[in-house]
């Protein structure tokens, strides 16, 4: 779980989440879902994220950011 993390930790601070070690789970689960990608399939869900990335990350940011607050 969360291997990606140490890749996109910018991004997270962006769109203004911390990562805790009580919290990760749900940030993962967030960035699934955002991706659009079933739980646990890490690899896959590496390879969405690249692409966003790569594609927009403003709007990458904003949707992790969206999720994240609607989540609090």
């Amino acid at each position: 779980m969360t291997g990606y993390f140490r890749h996109i930790g910018e991004v997270l601070k962006k769109a203004g989440i911390q990562v805790t070690p009580e919290n990760r789970r749900e940030i993962d689960k967030i960035i699934h879902e955002v991706v659009g990608v079933e739980y646990k399939n890490c690899p896959a869900t590496w390879r969405a994220v690249k692409s966003r990335l790569a594609q927009d990350e403003a709007c990458f940011v904003s949707a992790l950011k969206a999720a994240w607050i609607s989540r609090r």
